[in-house]
């Protein structure tokens, strides 16, 4: 039979998926989601030995954080990419913390009830929905699991004298790290609870020494903080998330204490919450808000300080919200926003147990109090988890998070961008071009937002005015090939062909190891009647992607059929087509059309005549029309005859 702790810690696991079923229905968001999981081949191909290495050895999105990759992993060899599965997942790893911070709470109060409430809390707070419903936010529920279970283990060592349970914790950190390096206050919370609840150091006359002796037992988790660390800061500073140079340091101070004084705030009145906070723009908001945030946290550290002797837990509880908040706090700013929900995961907790203790030595008190504390604590965990139902319906696609988000944060770019991201995401073209011009408007100055424009223009048939959106995209960033692509493309529309030809060149130097540019002059080149010079991109742009179908195709059709004899290569031509021919399963009648022209080029016409027959049977087959072509050609080879034709800029392999 279950002990009394154990059954409550399952009936917190149930009440935590309860709350947050509705996240199986939601799907991936055009936020993270594509590069963690959708769009991340290492990813999609479950778990493999390559995908493993590639986990530990790599910094993408800017962290360094293996387990979660190898989690997300380990869902798409389950499931695949069925975003239900991966939302469920989270979901239960949440509700597992929730019971693992309950038996950690039963080790730290002696009041189950207490405990239940704040784990509860823990488990339907809103500002814990954003960790939980954001699928590529595996981190924070994975990283957490393992600093709870890091945290119970210390207790038993410390309480019991139990010395393997030291080095389970030890192991359990460790995990936590790979997962995400937010965790590296773990050893500075392990010093708070050798303080309080554990009284393992106490003010007095061998308070140094004793003091020393416990830093020094924390020596090996210290190792691993001090490596996070310097590979995490050297991940962010890879990935270009750290910024240091733009933000004075005092305004940087300024808001590390609006940060602080945001999270009390939101945790209290959880309200208006967003995926996104933007940093604040307006100079005399920062410092006034600085003033009175700064303000409150002087106040409560006193009152924590003061108290210290007859209530330690406030202290505790206050120091614990503190440090673990201080890698995200901002003192380095990472990205652009001021504030995230995640980051209060299990941060919050500190506060909760402060906050739960000091209405307990109230009551203690006053017992006239029980009774409103108790409605009050109902109340506010009613609210709590009302809330949390209405912010899960923001989760369900990208359209709706970002729609909110804009709400929330109104006339900030970056909520405009992802929002017309999202609407384009499902179609929307036109709503996403008002949003996309309105981020514009707010900041006039971001390329991609004027490229995403220009993009929206060409595909609404006007390049007339995608040109100068795309031109201003390459002023503001000159390197970036995608912004003078873009003006390539509006030129070409334009039939502006000398200056289309000059951007795609300027694309090909730009970004030497993508075909687009090669063989986009290459089509110019055949618009303008420049055939030899044509082939020789064209080659060029099979050698940089050499097993692209489309591509190989295209060039194996040109050098076949060629006007021009000095543009002709029917025995190359023979080799592209063979190899596209393959790599496409020998049964795609456009490419053994293109490979019967390269053998009637090449002189086969035997080879020429099977290959066009093939071709024919093929297409007959997937009933396709319009095969009057098809025939001609295989009606010239039976007369030994090649395939000669105008060439121009028709049938263009799919590039980036």
């Amino acid at each position: 039979m279950l002990s009394r702790p154990r059954s409550i810690a399952l009936l917190l696991i149930w009440f935590t998926l309860v709350i947050y079923l509705p996240v199986v229905w939601d799907k991936f968001i055009n936020f993270d989601d594509p590069s963690y999981i959708v769009e991340n081949s290492h990813v999609q191909s479950g778990l493999t030995w390559a995908g493993v290495k590639w986990a530990f050895t790599s910094f993408s999105g800017s962290n360094w954080h293996p387990l979660t990759w190898i989690s997300h992993m380990t869902d798409c060899q389950l499931f695949g990419p069925n975003p239900a599965w991966h939302h469920f997942v989270n979901a239960l790893l949440h509700a597992i913390n929730a019971a693992l911070v309950f038996l950690f709470l039963q080790r730290l109060i002696k009041s189950i009830w207490i405990n239940v409430f704040l784990a509860a809390l823990f488990a339907c707070h809103p500002m814990h929905v954003e960790s939980v419903a954001w699928v590529s936010e595996r981190k924070d529920v994975l990283s957490t699991l393992f600093a709870v279970l890091s945290l119970l283990a210390y207790m038993r060592y410390a309480q019991e004298k139990y010395r393997p349970a030291y080095w389970w914790a030890l192991v359990c950190f460790a995990l936590g790290l790979l997962a995400k390096p937010m965790v590296v206050t773990i050893p500075c919370l392990l010093l708070l609870l050798d303080w309080w609840p554990l009284e393992r150091w106490q003010p007095g006359r061998n308070s140094v020494r004793s003091a020393a002796a416990l830093v020094f037992e924390k020596w090996p988790f210290i190792i691993l903080t001090a490596a996070s660390c310097v590979i995490t800061y050297r991940a962010q500073q890879t990935g270009g998330a750290i910024n240091l140079s733009h933000i004075p340091p005092h305004v940087r101070l300024e808001e590390v204490v609006i940060a602080y004084g945001v999270y009390l705030y939101k945790i209290a009145w959880p309200l208006k919450l967003a995926v996104f906070y933007p940093l604040p723009d307006h100079a005399r908001w920062v410092h006034s808000a600085a003033a009175l945030y700064g303000t409150l946290l002087i106040l409560i550290s006193w009152v924590a300080w003061r108290a210290r002797s007859k209530a330690p837990h406030l202290l505790f509880g206050w120091a614990w919200f503190l440090v673990m908040l201080a890698p995200v706090a901002g003192v380095v700013q990472i990205g652009s926003a001021l504030v995230a929900d995640r980051y209060t995961y299990l941060p919050m907790l500190g506060i909760s147990i402060a906050l739960a203790l000091a209405c307990r030595d109230l009551v203690a008190r006053h017992a006239g109090w029980l009774k409103p504390v108790a409605m009050l604590a109902v109340l506010y965990l009613s609210g709590c988890i009302v809330l949390t139902e209405f912010q899960l319906r923001y989760w369900q696609n990208s359209a709706t998070l970002f729609a909110h988000a804009a709400e929330v944060s109104p006339n900030r770019d970056i909520s405009e961008i992802h929002y017309a991201v999202a609407l384009a995401s499902v179609g929307d073209f036109t709503n996403a071009l008002t949003h996309y011009r309105k981020a514009a408007t707010l900041s006039p100055d971001n390329p991609a937002t004027h490229g995403n424009i220009g993009a929206l223009l060409l595909k609404f048939g006007e390049p007339e005015a995608a040109l100068p959106e795309y031109q201003q995209a390459a002023r503001l960033a000159p390197e970036d090939t995608s912004a003078h692509n873009g003006v390539g493309q509006s030129l070409l529309a334009l039939n502006r062909l000398a200056e289309a030809l000059a951007e795609f060149e300027r694309t090909a130097t730009l970004d030497p190891a993508n075909f687009w540019g090669q063989y986009e002059s290459a089509e110019i080149l055949l618009q303008l009647r420049r055939q030899t010079e044509a082939v020789d991109r064209f080659r060029k742009a099979v050698r940089i992607d050499p097993n692209n179908i489309q591509l190989l195709t295209r060039v194996a059709q040109i050098m076949a059929t060629a006007a021009d004899p000095a543009a002709r290569d029917g025995q190359s031509a023979i080799t592209l087509a063979l190899k596209a021919d393959q790599l496409a399963g020998g049964t795609n009648p456009n490419i053994l059309d293109v490979l019967g022209m390269a053998y009637a080029a090449a002189g086969d016409f035997g080879e020429a005549e099977k290959a066009a027959k093939k071709a024919l049977a093929a297409a007959q087959a997937a009933k396709l029309r319009g095969l009057d072509g098809l025939e001609k050609r295989l009606s010239l080879y039976q007369k030994h005859q090649p395939w000669i034709e105008t060439l121009g800029a028709t049938n263009a392999p799919s590039g980036e």
